[in-house]
């Protein structure tokens, strides 16, 4: 790659193209002080290197990246060298921002050609990321040279074309940090996240495959290692936190129980009346005049 920078706002052939504020290749001909200090991200960023060897600081720990190698830089991250230089070497680099709402992975959604659902699937994998630096991941390169081709060029078709190389890098991104099995990673705290992440929006009718990516596994390492944490299958233990949920709500007396069922993931009062008897032996109402029975003020 020869050296340049694309510019939201400088760079006319970024115009259509909101969500990327920056692409470029950089050639580091000589050492760099005082020019790399560590600093919050403001957007989503994408590092890779082509040539040399780099030590950057990722949020206060220390990586050594060498040629193929890839850093992911979430928004809000520290980031940058800690003795404030850029070493000798070739990076190429593109900035991203990110839709605000959960299920928008860009600023506008006409730029992608992912579904609403995976949106957010990539989202959550992003936000949930532990692994900032990706070893000799050669796609990143490829990605990265075929849009500044397109950008530079703007032959037929080329709007697309960005388009279609920029959900491929998020997909390939995804899909590396979801497929890991790193038999020393600790399942228990990534569980726990999972199960937060879970609880915060319970009315969503959530997929395996989203848990799964949530977690930073592949769909089948996921589902074994919430049978062999767990005892039960992600869907089914799911089931156990909606119901979880459900008696912290039903010992409020004034929470309508249809609201309940709806607000805590079940299609409706009666699916949720159903599963509710077989888990607990008793139906919403039922335990809801058990309870307050019991603890009258």
């Amino acid at each position: 790659m020869h050296q340049f920078v694309f510019q939201q706002g400088l760079s006319g052939a970024l115009r259509p193209f909101p969500h990327i504020l920056e692409l470029g290749v950089k050639k580091i001909q000589s050492i760099q002080l005082n020019s790399f200090p560590e600093s919050r991200a403001d957007c989503f960023r994408i590092f890779h290197v082509i040539e040399g060897k780099f030590d950057w600081s990722i949020n206060s720990e220390a990586y050594t990246l060498f040629p193929g190698d890839t850093a992911i830089i979430s928004a809000g991250t520290l980031f940058g060298n800690s003795k404030n230089i850029l070493e000798i070497g070739s990076i190429a680099w593109m900035h991203v921002k990110l839709g605000k709402a959960k299920d928008k992975l860009f600023t506008e959604e006409s730029y992608t050609g992912l579904n609403a659902g995976e949106q957010q699937a990539i989202l959550k994998v992003l936000l949930m990321n532990t692994i900032p630096v990706i070893s000799k991941l050669t796609e990143t390169s490829r990605i990265l040279n075929a849009i500044s081709y397109e950008l530079q060029h703007q032959e037929i078709g080329h709007l697309t074309r960005v388009s279609q190389l920029t959900d491929e890098m998020f997909i390939t991104l995804t899909r590396y940090l979801s497929n890991q099995k790193d038999p020393v990673r600790n399942f228990p705290k990534v569980f726990m996240q999972l199960e937060q992440e879970l609880r915060k929006d319970l009315s969503h009718q959530w997929t395996v495959e989203e848990m799964a990516a949530i977690a930073g596994m592949g769909n089948t390492v996921f589902n074994e290692r919430v049978k062999a944490f767990t005892g039960f299958t992600p869907l089914n233990y799911l089931i156990n936190i909606r119901i979880s949920e459900a008696m912290k709500l039903l010992k409020k007396n004034k929470v309508n129980i249809t609201d309940i069922a709806l607000d805590t993931g079940f299609y409706s009062s009666q699916h949720f009346s159903t599963t509710f008897k077989k888990l607990t032996g008793y139906t919403p109402r039922e335990f809801r005049k058990n309870y307050l029975s019991v603890h009258k003020d």
